[in-house]
């Protein structure tokens, strides 16, 4: 099983970080040019690539103009966005494996974390509640 064009940036092989650092160096821009263009710092920036935080719905619609891909595209991987890398070395059908397995651990870690925030909050409310 080898990338194509097609699931290069799908959800099953690619992160939200993945698909905003790919758009952005499709667009030919440093994290440094679209930190600035966003008005954001670029400790941010990083950390939307790094898929350690995620932007607000405001930045994410200009990170989506910016970048000319689709809302959706910088979310799911579903719509306009950009293709797949070209140059790329086609991996053995094994250590493509182990990349997707990887990806998919890392996003099911992020969705754990947000789960584990909102039941944390959660916590705290009936601890308040309950003073």
């Amino acid at each position: 099983m080898s990338h194509t064009a097609d699931d290069w940036f799908s959800p099953e092989t690619s992160t939200f970080g993945d698909r905003v650092a790919g758009a952005r160096e499709s667009a030919g821009m440093t994290q440094a040019q679209l930190s600035k263009r966003l008005g954001v710092k670029l400790t941010t920036l990083r950390g939307w690539e790094e898929d350690l935080s995620e932007p607000r719905a405001n930045k994410l619609q200009m990170l989506s103009g910016v970048l000319n891909v689709s809302l959706m595209w910088l979310l799911n991987g579903e719509g306009d966005g950009v293709d797949a890398p070209v140059d790329e070395v086609a991996l053995p059908d094994d250590l493509n494996a182990l990349l997707i397995e990887i990806r998919q651990l890392k996003t099911q870690i992020a969705n754990s974390a947000d789960r584990l925030g909102l039941i944390e909050k959660r916590l705290r409310m009936s601890f308040r509640a309950n003073q």
